[in-house]
């Protein structure tokens, strides 16, 4: 059923947002300072504690103790326009002017030198996330309702300083996720009301994964970083209840709840980047960041007693994101940061859906860090995402084809503090 579709296709944040920052619901939100370079070499830049996220390898750069605690506000802009209908109903109403909220997504993390060669550090942050947000009587109801999913992944990390030039790390993950997942049935010919209850599904559950970095300088003047993060299953477990009869179609529970899950596996992540000094006051960073989605082929959900109640296709490709940016040290106190990035989207033209209305998309970014005293510093940073207009049908349980096209952009402002003890 189209009802527990997507609809906890998503696992990560910390606070909820919306999938419109980065490919599918993939966040790329870890941190202030990178995000003024639209995250361009985010695993050769040695900047703050918020390495510990994208390439611990990096904590070597350091000779004390640094911690850093950032808050990024997200201003989504996720439109719906309708452009089709096969039941005879007005395609005006599936218009949607916004879709996903705002949200603010913090992170934080603390990187600590053993000795000359051993490095620690810990980082609390979101890598994943997702929130689509309907009114309840709306047309295409079992498509798309309300989706909210909280998800804290802890990173905890050692790096060991091979050589002078060359730094490995190792961390493991633990990702907590809470999801709670409404749907209606939504407009039809059939004598129920359009915001009854088709899907209310609330779970949660925690998962464990690893990641490895490294670093190399390879003279004074570039350094070149790569990271691995593995994949990490999610199986939900949560009650599973809706407003329909019991015994009728569509999986009616007349409002008992029943237990139930869904298995989620969140991709593999690889980054590979490059910073070098181009001059006494300018540096240049670039990454090739792959997701690997292939391992997001089917998305189903399972209740107990009664089987799989939902299965549906997804067929998502690997996906890359290519980042280039620079930052330029305009006096002792002020650092100044721009960057651009291009973003793919992994989903399959054939299986796209309001839930995740992806698409590729543009950063433009731009930040700046302040020195506010020897030891602590801030960091502002903006980016405007720009995403391409999809234009799509889905269709429902009861064969009702809804034609869409969905547009999706985004703000994002962050501020970071530092402090080095």
């Amino acid at each position: 059923m189209s009802l527990f579709k997507k609809t906890i296709l998503a696992s990560s944040l910390m606070c909820v947002s919306s999938g419109a920052f980065a490919a599918a619901f993939q966040l790329a939100e870890q941190s202030v300072s990178g995000l003024g370079r639209a995250y361009a070499g985010e695993a050769s830049v040695a900047d703050d504690a918020s390495v510990v996220a994208r390439n611990p390898a990096l904590m070597s750069q350091f000779d004390s103790a640094q911690l850093s605690v950032a808050a990024m506000f997200v201003e989504p802009d996720v439109s719906l326009t309708g452009t089709s209908t096969n039941n005879g109903m007005d395609e005006a109403l599936l218009d949607e002017s916004s879709i996903a909220p705002s949200a603010i997504v913090p992170a934080a993390y603390y990187l600590q030198p053993i000795s000359n060669d051993w490095f620690v550090g810990v980082g609390v942050y979101s890598q994943f996330g997702l929130a689509t947000e309907f009114a309840a009587d709306y047309a295409a109801g079992q498509l798309a309702g309300e989706t909210e999913i909280v998800t804290v992944n802890t990173n905890l990390s050692a790096a060991y300083k091979v050589s002078p030039d060359l730094t490995v790390a190792f961390g493991v993950n633990h990702v907590y996720a809470d999801a709670k997942v409404i749907r209606n049935f939504g407009a039809s010919m059939l004598p129920v009301p359009a915001q009854t209850q088709a899907v209310h599904l609330e779970g949660d559950d925690q998962g464990y994964g690893w990641n490895i970095g490294l670093s190399y300088q390879l003279d004074q003047d570039s350094r070149f970083g790569f990271n691995y993060r593995s994949e990490t299953k999610i199986v939900f477990d949560g009650e599973f209840s809706n407003q329909l009869p019991a015994g009728a179609p569509f999986y009616g529970t007349a409002g008992t709840s029943l237990p139930g899950s869904l298995e989620l596996t969140l991709p593999a992540i690889a980054e590979l980047s490059g910073s070098h000094q181009v001059s006494e006051h300018s540096a240049l960073h670039y990454s090739v960041l792959w997701t690997g989605w292939s391992s997001f082929k089917t998305l189903e959900a399972q209740v107990d007693g009664r089987g799989v109640v939902f299965s549906k296709d997804e067929n998502f490709s690997n996906s890359l994101r290519y980042s280039v940016g620079a930052d330029h040290q305009y006096n002792e106190s002020l650092k100044l940061r721009v960057g651009i990035a291009y973003d793919e989207s992994p989903a399959d033209p054939y299986h796209m859906s309001i839930s995740i209305p992806d698409t590729d998309r543009l950063w433009y970014s731009f930040g700046a860090e302040y020195q506010l005293s020897k030891t602590s510093s801030v960091d502002l940073g903006v980016s405007i995402l720009r995403g391409k207009t999809q234009n799509f049908v889905e269709t429902d349980n009861l064969g009702q084809a809804w034609g869409f096209e969905s547009k999706g952009h985004a703000t994002v402002a962050g501020l970071q503090y530092n402090m080095s003890f």
